[in-house]
């Protein structure tokens, strides 16, 4: 593969970081050492985007003056930590076109260069064309997929994936086990025929050093793939794979904190980049009532905001301005990089309004068309909801596309699997009222942090299949965790996160090409029902009638809008979780089956009849229908 330009350059600036001190030699009348860099972030920039802040890390950097080569850039400011080995350089503009500039910081023992690159920023409509309730979402978590790469695996990632050292590895319930981004590439026939539009990749980012992190989410640096899982050719080529099948890549970002072994840890940029320290600090309180709370004193926010999560993982302080840049700027480097559709972004409330607002706002004033969604862990609507963009009853308008529909996920294991009555659903689903904009909830039956599905108890073949057809069918923009599909088992963290069948070479059973009798029918299952999404626009972005909820029984209308999609059927479901047959009485008067002549089943084994104003549905045991209405 042909290095691109912004590749060719990183290559040169590493290359020029490298040999710095045998090129920059102290004059006869230096005092002390001469100051190096050993590294920049962003390592690159792009022309005509915001002005940037370099944060430089190097040695002998006290009392330090930085300048550009070139005269129409200037440095804003720059703040230099108290032992030299951090400054961060404020530029006053980015150039209009690209070029490559020399950054060159001098003392009075010396000087040293380096080159900076302003790449070319991408064409519009090259990637990052934002999600939404037309598509379909399935999760991977990148190091238990499927192994492409077999000379990356292993603890330290040079090890053969058929060496003792990659097994034993692997045998380590949270050891990295392999799984990468060519791994993902192989499979994207896969998932894209399963019915999935959009891909959702758990981070990606360096976790070099932490023995437990192969889930990506303790970042030792945040510009840089972690080589157990590929390169940054390597995610590229994903996301350009991707949009040749015209689907989209969504990328996890973590604002809220960095791994225990990242450098800020012992060596911050300025006392303020960290809440606290690795000596002195305070756990995470997951609560989040005091943030929606206007009666709550700072004392019960403050360490839901400023807490270090699972007292392990170091909070960043988005207060800082110069933290906030750093992250901003990380987010848009990433995108730009990759053409990505969309971020997922973890532990969101964990992090203060303010920020979020000024996150959002600079993102989509570069990439208009991008969209998230924000991890809101927590089963109550009015929490969750007050995180959306768009509300402001709390404070500042976060900005926020979109959280993840918690409240509907714990409805929906309430009741296919605690056997709450049906009304559950349709208790939560009344609350969509507190969201601007409800159809962009992203609703699911678990992910990567809960157990799976299939090995919850009151979990049979049967409510699993229920629980896909509301799922697959009802607002939003479904998310599928890898596995759920063929019913993968697993408890809790980190039962949940077995190897998936078939990604590894020599793996007992392949599960992408040769399922189980049990595999292949819950797979064929979600298959059809992502194939109804994607045939009826009624099933991506119309409008949610409920006609009737009660103990077993749920009936619910998708209708089109817009002026073209009108004429597009109305989709009707049903669900009868009763272990008994059931009749489903559906009165039309002043509903949107008001009219309705004929259903025409698409799914399922149910009958319906239409007589005086009433569509009578013969539902059999512990079945879903799903019908367009005419």
């Amino acid at each position: 593969m042909m290095k691109t330009m912004g590749q060719q350059w990183r290559g040169l600036v590493s290359a020029a970081i490298l040999t710095l001190a045998l090129t920059c030699m102290p004059s006869s009348a230096a005092q002390g050492p001469i100051p190096t860099i050993a590294k920049l972030d962003p390592p690159n920039w792009w022309a005509g985007l915001p002005k940037a802040m370099l944060l430089v890390r190097g040695e002998h950097l006290a009392g330090a003056q930085f300048a550009l080569s070139d005269p129409r850039l200037h440095v804003d400011k720059v703040h230099i930590s108290a032992n030299g080995h951090w400054a961060e350089v404020w530029l006053t503009a980015s150039p209009a076109k690209p070029e490559t500039v020399t950054l060159r910081v001098r003392t009075s023992a010396g000087e040293a260069s380096v080159p900076y690159r302003f790449e070319r920023k991408r064409a519009t409509g090259d990637g990052v064309a934002g999600f939404s309730s037309r598509d379909a979402m399935y999760l991977i978590m990148t190091d238990r997929f499927a192994d492409g790469d077999l000379n990356n695996d292993g603890a330290d990632r040079t090890a053969r994936e058929d060496s003792n050292d990659a097994a034993a590895e692997r045998a380590r319930p949270r050891g990295w086990h392999g799984g990468d981004l060519r791994g993902i590439l192989q499979h994207l026939d896969y998932i894209g025929q399963l019915g999935f539009t959009t891909l959702w990749l758990t981070p990606v980012t360096a976790n070099e050093q932490e023995t437990d992190s192969y889930h990506g989410y303790g970042a030792t640096d945040m510009y840089a793939v972690d080589p157990h899982f590929g390169s940054l050719q390597d995610l590229q080529a994903l996301a350009d794979a991707l949009h040749r099948r015209h689907m989209k890549l969504v990328l996890d970002t973590v604002p809220n904190h960095v791994g225990p072994k990242h450098p800020w840890v012992d060596d911050e940029p300025d006392p303020e980049w960290l809440h606290g320290t690795k000596e002195n600090h305070h756990e995470a309180v997951g609560d989040f009532r005091s943030l929606v709370d206007p009666h709550a004193p700072w004392r019960d926010r403050q360490w839901v905001l400023q807490g270090w999560f699972a007292n392990v993982l170091p909070d960043l302080n988005q207060e800082n301005p110069a933290t906030a840049q750093y992250l901003i700027q990380n987010a848009i480097w990433w995108v730009e990089e990759t053409g990505a559709d969309g971020l997922r972004i973890d532990t969101f409330p964990y992090v203060g309004r303010e920020f979020w607002h000024a996150f959002h706002a600079q993102l989509h004033g570069v990439f208009p068309q991008l969209t998230d969604v924000g991890e809101v862990f927590n089963c109550d609507a009015t929490i969750t909801s007050a995180f959306a963009g768009g509300v402001t009853r709390n404070g500042v308008d976060t900005g926020l596309y979109t959280p993840f529909d918690f409240p509907s996920y714990c409805a929906l294991r309430d009741v296919f699997l605690k056997n709450e009555p049906m009304s559950r659903l349709a208790e939560v689903w009344r609350l969509d009222a507190l969201y601007p904009h409800p159809e962009r909830l992203v609703p699911f039956l678990g992910n990567h942090d809960t157990s799976r599905f299939a090995s919850n108890p009151g979990a049979t073949a049967e409510t699993m299949r229920l629980a896909f057809a509301v799922l697959l069918t009802m607002r939003g923009m479904p998310e599928v965790y890898a596995g759920d599909e063929i019913a993968m088992a697993g408890g809790d963290d980190p039962d949940n996160r077995h190897d998936f069948p078939g990604g590894w070479p020599g793996a007992a059973q392949d599960a992408f090409t040769n399922r189980t009798a049990q595999q292949a029918a819950m797979h064929d299952w979600v298959q059809k029902l992502l194939a109804l999404r994607r045939q009826y626009p009624a099933l991506q972005d119309g409008t949610m009638q409920m006609l009737t909820a009660e103990k077993d029984e749920l009936a619910f209308l998708r209708v089109p809008g817009g002026r073209q999609e009108r004429r597009s059927s109305r989709i009707l479901v049903v669900v009868n979780r009763s272990a008994q047959p059931a009749t489903v009485r559906l009165q039309m008067d002043g509903t949107a089956l008001q009219g309705a002549k004929q259903a025409k089943t698409l799914l399922g084994d149910a009958q319906g009849q239409f007589e005086n104003n009433e569509l009578r549905v013969q539902m059999p045991a512990v079945s879903a229908w799903i019908a367009a209405v005419e």
